[in-house]
């Protein structure tokens, strides 16, 4: 077990784990990231920390994640490939290492034609299944891509991300398991408001033996708005929100939505304790960090344990 590894403990133990989400500011400003640590201090075991969400230019992930870390927080760095080529890619993971930085997440990264640099140059020199790959041949062999063998392996968790909810369905079960059969120890799901669809795509996974490989937490987010519902659905791809969810937050007066975003939030967590092979919750509230500590209350999740 990897020393000091919050997360990694909590899943072996066979703890329902809990882990959030952080997005770096827009700036250099590390006060940011402090005052949302102290918001999660306490409330989760780790955060993830964001790499340039929706291609923003922000601080980076593994600045904030070493920020994190001196706060006491065990964090998740996010590393996406549509920005460096493997020898970056590579160095990065070392880097990570060698600051104490023990969980990585392998993403491909939303494509840089959504963000504020439209004109940057898309790298994908790896895809994301390689770079699970090439991070596990460091961490277990002891080598970067090519063979040459490393002074000191990273000691490493290795997470990937899943969506259940793009079709087809079937395809998404065998991408799960290339991701594992690659190395991940982990998966965090898309944000899951259609149940039903999640637990087929779990029941999918459980019949190929997929839920006793690797550790799957259920990617929740809290709505505020029935307008930002309503975007999610029509613009973010991947996204499956049910009429009915929409429908229940039309029903509420505004300054209510907020709230009923949250009870719809641990309505969910409720519902992924009781699947067979969900191993914990990935909350991600970006830019509303202090709901988090309410949604895992109400959800029953506190106190978290402490190492």
């Amino acid at each position: 077990m990897i020393e000091n590894n919050k997360l990694e403990q909590r899943l072996k133990e066979g703890a329902f784990a809990v882990t959030a989400e952080c997005g770096p500011p827009k700036g250099a400003d590390p006060e940011a990231v402090m005052k949302k640590a102290e918001m999660l201090k306490g409330k989760v075991d780790a955060v993830n920390v964001t790499d340039n969400q929706t291609a923003i230019v922000r601080l980076s992930s593994l600045a904030a994640c070493s920020l994190l870390k001196s706060a006491g927080l065990d964090p998740v760095l996010q590393v996406v490939v549509r920005d460096r080529n493997r020898i970056a890619l590579q160095s990065d993971i070392l880097g990570a290492a060698a600051l104490g930085i023990r969980n990585v997440l392998c993403l491909s990264g939303d494509h840089q034609g959504f963000g504020n640099q439209p004109e940057a140059a898309g790298v994908f020199d790896l895809d994301s299944i390689q770079f699970i790959q090439v991070v596990k041949t460091m961490r277990d062999e002891g080598t970067i891509l090519g063979g040459e063998p490393l002074s000191k392996s990273p000691d490493l968790f290795i997470g990937a991300a899943a969506n259940p909810f793009a079709d087809p369905l079937s395809f998404r079960v065998v991408r799960l398991a290339k991701k594992i059969r690659a190395g991940a120890d982990f998966i965090q799901t898309q944000c899951i408001y259609n149940l039903d669809r999640f637990e087929k795509w779990m029941e999918m996974a459980r019949d190929r033996g997929l839920t006793e490989k690797v550790f799957i937490l259920g990617g929740v987010t809290p709505l505020k708005s029935v307008g930002m519902a309503k975007y999610m659905r029509n613009k973010v791809a991947g996204m499956d929100i049910p009429d009915a969810v929409i429908d229940r937050m039309e029903k509420v007066p505004k300054e209510k939505q907020r709230e009923e975003g949250i009870n719809i939030c641990v309505e969910t967590i409720q519902r992924l304790k009781e699947i067979e092979g969900v191993h914990g919750v990935h909350v991600m509230a970006i830019e509303w960090e202090e709901a988090v500590g309410e949604i895992v209350e109400k959800a029953g999740l506190l106190p978290r344990p402490r190492s």
